[in-house]
């Protein structure tokens, strides 16, 4: 290494090499012509002081283990992405002796520790979702009901992944865990109105219960998703650009998952609360 040179913002390292026969003899090296930016050759050793030395070795371990480090920056393309290629490259052309193995760490080994993290939370809010809900409507039969926006929602959010660019990033993870709740609150709205109709005696038949309620409910539930989805439709259309890395991924989960939920939401929800409360014929 003879220095250092800018690139942007990134200090890059400069290294001279020779041809193998070129090294053995350092009055040869001296001699070599260098073309400097005035057009005149000079001889390396009017430019350096080339001398033959020792230095030390490096060797890093981790865990008692040997180990090289090799870094990369990913220019296009999502992180984990790039992770798969280089996998299924090495795995075609690489042949590794006993004992030796390649680890993938960084940002990607964060990444991936923070998705398993959130995938564990999400899975955590769901089960405390169903335990208010059981509670405040004192029914798990209403509380299941109610927890079937959850695969509706799933629905347009797997399709607003794919959408982006089909990975399903810390991004999207938060979006599925925002819509969730969103869904969630439609439902309520649903099935609280269609309870509180049959309980007051407003209306004694079921089928005409989940009809009125459904009918009632249909421009606030609406309304609720409209103004959520139409807020992130900029967000949404910015994929791709600067900056959009975190919030359009978010963005697109969130509005196709309304877009799913709120539809099937009206019909499938009160077919089911239906099906589940009406009379046994006999």
């Amino acid at each position: 290494e003879v220095g250092q040179i800018i690139d942007g913002q990134m200090m890059v390292p400069l290294i001279l090499r020779y041809v193998p026969t070129d090294t053995a003899d350092l009055d040869t090296m001296r001699q070599m012509w260098i073309d400097t930016p005035a057009g005149v050759r000079v001889p390396l050793g009017s430019l350096a002081k080339i001398v033959e030395d020792r230095s030390p070795n490096f060797i890093g371990r981790e865990n008692v283990q040997r180990r090289i480090v090799v870094t990369s920056n990913v220019a296009e393309g999502d992180l984990r992405s790039v992770v798969g290629d280089i996998r299924e490259r090495l795995a075609e052309s690489l042949t590794l002796p006993e004992g030796y193995r390649v680890e993938y760490d960084g940002q990607f080994e964060a990444e991936s520790e923070a998705s398993r993290l959130l995938l564990g939370l999400a899975l955590v809010a769901v089960a405390g979702i169903f335990l208010v809900l059981m509670s405040a409507f004192r029914s798990a039969r209403d509380a299941v009901i109610v927890m079937v926006n959850l695969p509706l929602a799933l629905i347009g959010g797997v399709v607003g992944v794919f959408l982006g660019n089909g990975v399903l990033s810390i991004a999207a993870l938060v979006g599925f865990i925002s819509l969730f709740g969103i869904s969630t609150r439609n439902g309520i709205m649903l099935i609280s109105h269609i309870r509180r109709l049959r309980e007051d005696g407003q209306v004694s038949d079921v089928r005409e219960a989940v009809i009125q309620g459904s009918v009632s409910r249909l421009v606030p539930i609406l309304m609720t998703a409209l103004s959520t989805g139409l807020a992130l439709v900029p967000v949404a259309l910015g994929f791709g650009e600067p900056g959009s890395e975190i919030q359009a991924p978010l963005a697109l989960v969130v509005v196709c998952g309304l877009v799913s939920s709120t539809a099937l939401n009206l019909f499938v929800v009160p077919a089911i609360y239906w099906v589940s409360t009406r009379p046994a014929v006999t």
